[in-house]
């Protein structure tokens, strides 16, 4: 393992801002893990680690394939998360949303820059994402329709779904969206949430990008990362319905993620913050499975509160 400086920025105020890479083997650049952006991503942080644990374990024990190099950045953002923002904390900007960056531009074009330029050479890209639909979403991996994504590469990973959506105009300016225009296989995993850093969260995204590692040859099976997958059903924008609160108040969910539904059954209620009386009944519009639920205890009117994944 070599530990190493990917990108520093003097500060007036704090210590030198740093972005530190972890390389494994010696070679084709094959694979670049990337993770915590956001001060509050702590779960996708974790995950780097423990993945850097291991791949220490393997290479010192010869399980990484020769001619093959991993780089992984556990996190672009310690600045914010040191100080518990989500985002840049001096201005409020989001450095996934400054891709591919600019190195003469403001703070966070810079750290985009200096982060792209490390990691857009490698065949393969995995970012440990969050979105910016606050809840708990069912363990996926997300592509964008680019022209350039790999629905096979992704079934890779063996979790249970690959849902490709249609970038909507922000989306031009992720690491998602720029790494696959730059010709990497990139793809982002959605498992767990942000500040769940509990054994059985983190196993799921770590599980899968140890299979993800042997199948595609950058490690012998023999290091026992290919565990059983799922089969992956790939879905996109059509095979998933969104409802909206039909009014405010207290979110008191009735199910989870992975939770199977049938049409018209009661999925949440909207409670009354002052009387405790029901201001709605939400029910499901379809037969299907919760993909993505909010994780808040309060709701908005018209905030988006579910996604189904309908059944055909």
């Amino acid at each position: 393992m070599r530990k190493e400086i990917i990108f520093s920025m003097e500060s007036p105020y704090r210590d030198t801002f740093r972005i530190w890479g972890y390389r494994f083997g010696i070679g084709e650049k094959t694979l670049a893990i990337v993770g915590a952006m956001r001060g509050d991503e702590v779960h996708q942080q974790f995950v780097c680690a423990q993945l850097v644990s291991k791949l220490e374990s393997m290479e010192r024990d010869g399980m990484i394939a020769p001619g093959q190099e991993i780089l992984v950045i556990p996190s672009a953002n310690p600045f914010s998360m040191n100080v518990e923002k989500r985002f840049w904390a001096l201005d409020g900007t989001d450095i996934n949303r400054m891709f591919p960056g600019y190195d003469l531009g403001e703070t966070t074009q810079r750290i985009a820059s200096g982060v792209f330029d490390a990691i857009k050479d490698y065949k393969y890209g995995i970012q440990l994402a969050s979105s910016y639909q606050t809840g708990e979403f069912m363990p996926h991996v997300r592509l964008l329709k680019t022209g350039f994504e790999d629905v096979e590469t992704a079934k890779l990973f063996g979790l249970p779904y690959v849902y490709v959506r249609a970038p909507k105009p922000f989306d031009t300016t992720t690491l998602n969206y720029n790494w696959q225009i730059w010709d990497t296989k990139a793809c982002s995993i959605y498992a767990g949430k942000n500040n769940d850093v509990s054994p059985e969260a983190c196993q799921v995204p770590v599980n899968a990008i140890m299979r993800f590692i042997v199948n595609v040859g950058i490690a012998d099976s023999a290091s026992g990362a290919n565990r059983p997958s799922f089969n992956t059903i790939v879905l996109d924008d059509q095979d998933l319905v969104t409802i909206n609160s039909p009014a405010a108040g207290i979110f008191q969910n009735l199910c989870s993620p992975g939770h199977e539904v049938a049409k018209g059954e009661i999925i949440a209620r909207i409670i009354d913050p002052y009387d405790g009386s029901v201001r709605s009944d939400i029910a499901s519009p379809c037969d299907g499975v919760v993909f993505h639920l909010l994780g808040k205890p309060l709701t908005l009117l018209h905030t988006p509160i579910f996604m189904i994944r309908k059944y055909q």
